[in-house]
């Protein structure tokens, strides 16, 4: 078993910041800092469709196979600070944004209100958000905070402090019932929500210690993916490096081929066949700084 490494087109301008499968298709969201919202077709590694919004579109998400959720204004609610994540939990049908004014808010999709009392304002801005079952999880400076949904009222329900620098990245398993997070140090720290699972508690291990030159540096792990089935995830880093690891042996699975950009987002589909990276680079052009991203999709082979 193999993995064989697809293009979805060429360089598109703008960075990219997120990037998100269906629930059920191959269909492929990407948000970038050019306000541009495109989808993608990972069967035939295609662009379909693209929008372009008034701002920066720092993430995104899928309501359902119709439904897209972006930072744009209008479509639920507005913020008064840029929107920096959001997600949408099926379970409870509320959509979750983090914004850049440090609140944490919780949107009935159906009336497209906000509940004030439901309304979290927090010391620092949340680095990534990540719903499990009914639990939504925030990575704010070192700290996982982990919210109830069902009882927005009362305070955070756990805060696990698991690594040494602020957290870049962070991604929950409703089949592992936990969590796996990145820091800007090259370190992940696999955290479960049961602290008897597999008699372990979790751990903590630097995972992208060196940058290309081969010197020990803090290269940031951008973007973690989990396997929607197998106790394995992938990380993506700032040098262009993914790994994929498994969660249960705590060993290197496999190193991609290098990416030439860094690796802002990656993700899994919806059975683990298909493996999406957006990769971004810039370059000199005259006298600015240009910046662009491609996505890649990596398909798994069956020998």
């Amino acid at each position: 078993m193999g993995w064989r490494r697809r293009e979805g087109g060429g360089a598109v301008a703008g960075a990219a910041s997120r990037l998100r499968f269906a629930p059920s298709s191959n269909h492929l969201l990407v948000s970038s800092w050019d306000s541009g919202l495109r989808l993608y077709d990972a069967d035939a590694c295609e662009l379909r469709m693209e929008a372009k919004s008034e701002a920066a579109l720092l993430d995104c998400c899928f309501q359902d196979e119709a439904v897209a959720l972006t930072g744009a204004q209008g479509t639920i609610g507005q913020h008064h600070k840029v929107v920096s994540c959001i997600e949408f939990s099926q379970i409870t049908g509320q959509v979750v944004t983090a914004t850049l004014d440090k609140k944490l808010m919780f949107w009935d999709s159906q009336t497209r209100n906000v509940n004030p009392n439901s309304i979290k304002n927090l010391d620092s801005d949340v680095a990534s958000l990540s719903v499990c079952e009914m639990y939504i999880l925030a990575a704010i400076e070192r700290e996982v905070y982990i919210y109830d949904m069902r009882n927005l009222i009362g305070p955070v329900k756990v805060k696990d402090s698991p690594v040494e620098y602020h957290l870049r990245s962070l991604h929950s398993s409703p089949e592992w019932k936990g969590y796996a997070a990145g820091s800007v140090d090259g370190v992940v720290a696999v955290k479960y929500f049961d602290r008897g699972t597999d008699g372990d508690m979790g751990y903590v291990f630097r995972c992208h210690p060196k940058s290309r030159d081969g010197r020990s540096s803090m290269v940031p792990i951008n973007s973690i993916g989990i396997h929607p089935f197998d106790k394995t995830f992938v990380t993506g880093d700032n040098e262009g490096y993914v790994i994929a690891w498994d969660a249960q042996s705590k060993k290197k699975l496999h190193e991609f081929p290098i990416y030439s950009g860094s690796v802002a987002s990656i993700a899994f589909n919806h059975n683990g066949q298909i493996f999406a990276v957006a990769s971004n680079s810039n370059y000199q052009e005259s006298d600015k700084m240009v910046e662009e991203h491609q996505i890649f999709f990596e398909m798994k082979q069956h020998f």
